[in-house]
């Protein structure tokens, strides 16, 4: 009898051990698949220069879904929303009407661009963007982070994620989650 507690006592533990491996296993991949998705927890903890409110934003050279190059220093004159983005994400999905209204009717006459970086490294593949791009019928640029480079200089952790900057390439604003028409007119009326 007492051979047999053991026994059931063994396998008991035995059983507890194989869950606990399986538990710990998902967890871990859980947050890997959440460190690639959201950026590593030390790249969101670092500050990098370049990136506050004042300084001159980092420039960057992207290809755009239309094909043409983009660097941000070509729009040192104009007031520049960078919005970073993905086709997956409801909140940005929520957002782009919102940039696109802007972008008519505003942004012509009040000297600003929009660059709409999708984060192509963690998106569903040029074909989604493209379909995103025709569904919403965005008219402003759209310059592909296909390495995912960009978007982790600029600390696109979470998406939606924009850049205010000024005409002398001077970061206004950050702002992260959605923004609506009118928080993008009042952002642009307070930068030179």
């Amino acid at each position: 009898m007492a051979k047999k507690i053991l026994g059931l006592s063994l396998i008991a533990v035995l059983i507890v051990i194989a869950i606990t491996q399986v538990v710990k296993t998902n967890i871990e991949e859980t947050q890997a698949i959440e460190n690639v998705a959201l950026g590593s927890e030390v790249d969101f903890l670092e500050t990098k220069e370049g990136l506050a409110e004042g300084e001159k934003a980092l420039d960057f050279e992207l290809t755009t879904l239309d094909g043409e190059t983009v660097r941000l220093s070509d729009y040192k004159g104009k007031k520049v929303i960078l919005n970073f983005w993905a086709t997956w994400c409801p909140p940005c999905r929520a957002e782009m009407p919102h940039m696109q209204t802007y972008y008519e009717e505003h942004a012509k006459k009040e000297n600003v661009e929009i660059l709409a970086v999708n984060l192509t490294e963690l998106d569903h593949g040029v074909d989604k963007v493209e379909s995103f791009v025709e569904e919403y019928a965005l008219s402003f640029p759209v310059p592909m982070d296909v390495t995912g480079e960009i978007g982790k200089k600029y600390q696109a952790v979470t998406i939606p994620t924009s850049y205010m900057i000024d005409t002398d390439g001077r970061i206004q604003h950050k702002i992260v989650g959605p923004m609506d028409e009118n928080m993008m007119i009042n952002f642009i009326q307070e930068m030179k």
